[in-house]
């Protein structure tokens, strides 16, 4: 065989070859268009969200957009031009003729706020927030170092309302149901501390089923702390506190029965630091409720999971960054179940178990004991 021949042959596969490439190619294409589609869409669905339009349309038959405008108070050419996106998006229906539009049930079940914890739309929220810093994380990939928590301006919130949608269903019956006699025990009256309280809902509300018990809620932000204390005070529970503090140096020994930690660890600049603290300040026979991401901590084991696109692009444009602008470790969201039971261990716990529940689907539930 002569150079010249090798050389065709190497740069010029054979036909059908050429042909599965061209159709390889064309799907991905159609892909990628698709995903930039959806991606706009998310921002329809943001939208609708923050602005009421889905809540209201699910109470209302068929109704042209001036109508649905009216119905929400909202203005009319904004309604109209989103709920066209909407439309070719296949989440509301149309009827030309009547040039009305209706949003199905079945797409309310995962849209509207009466959907609780199922409502997809809240979580949708997190893209335009995530692109509020783009330009940051850019540099970051450029120039290392992470991107500040103070840069995101609606996190507090978001994380507020997805936590209590969840909270407000299962906190009570179901969450603290998992570890075996807590019930008795917060009827009875014992210390609770819960560490990176955000909001503080989940605090209040356990303040005001147990009102025996005393509930102390820990976070580094002051706007977090300021609304605990205000829901606390509007709900009048008298028997929960909160306190701004960097809980890396919770600075307590063995004074509380029950620490809880909502989804908060991974975030940490020192993650370990943390956990060994929660250890400390734990009672001999105290337990520690953690709450974080259900992931595997091996990529190759997430493949099918349903968020787990978002929860690593998540991990990029919060978690991990807002970590490594503290200089931090940057464990990110999805350190997953074996990398978190080998760090609790390592604090110093002897006993960990991982539950789940039907009314949370994006977190494990950890039971750690010493």
């Amino acid at each position: 065989m002569s150079s010249e021949t090798q050389v065709r042959t190497t740069a010029e596969p054979a036909s059908a070859t050429d042909a599965e490439f061209a159709a390889r190619a064309e799907a991905f294409g159609a892909r990628m268009l698709e995903l930039v589609n959806d991606g706009f869409l998310t921002l329809m669905v943001s939208i609708g969200h923050q602005t009421g339009l889905f809540d209201v349309m699910r109470t209302l038959p068929p109704a042209t957009s001036a109508d649905i405008a009216r119905a929400a108070n909202l203005q009319e050419r904004y309604v109209r031009e989103c709920l066209s996106a909407l439309t070719v998006g296949k989440i509301v229906d149309y009827e030309p003729g009547a040039r009305t539009f209706a949003l199905p049930p079945e797409h309310a079940a995962a849209l509207t706020r009466a959907a609780g914890p199922e409502n997809i739309a809240a979580f949708a929220q997190y893209i335009p927030l995530a692109a509020s810093v783009e330009s940051e994380i850019v540099d970051c990939f450029r120039n290392g170092g992470g991107v500040p928590y103070s840069k995101y301006g609606r996190f507090q919130q978001l994380m507020a309302e997805e936590s209590a949608a969840i909270h407000d269903v299962a906190l009570i019956d179901t969450t603290i149901a998992l570890v075996p006699g807590l019930p008795e025990r917060l009827r009875e009256g014992i210390a609770v501390a819960d560490v990176g309280c955000g909001s503080g809902h989940a605090l209040n509300l356990l303040g005001r089923e147990f009102p025996a018990s005393r509930f102390v809620g820990y976070d580094f932000s002051e706007e977090g702390v300021g609304s605990g204390r205000a829901e606390a005070a509007a709900m009048g529970v008298t028997n929960t506190s909160f306190e701004v503090r960097d809980v890396t140096d919770l600075r307590v020994s063995e004074e509380f029965d029950l620490i809880t930690a909502f989804d908060a660890i991974h975030d940490q600049a020192h993650p370990a630091q943390v956990l060994h603290g929660i250890a400390e300040a734990l009672k001999p026979d105290g337990t520690f409720l953690m709450v974080d991401i259900q992931a595997s901590s091996n990529l190759e084991d997430n493949m099918d999971l349903p968020l787990g696109p978002g929860m690593y692009a998540i991990s990029t444009m919060h978690c991990m960054t807002v970590s490594l602008a503290l200089d931090g470790d940057g464990l990110g969201t999805m350190w997953g179940e074996q990398v978190a039971t080998r760090m609790l261990h390592e604090a110093g716990f002897a006993s960990v178990d991982v539950e789940h529940i039907d009314a949370d689907i994006f977190n494990s539930y950890y039971i750690a004991r010493k």
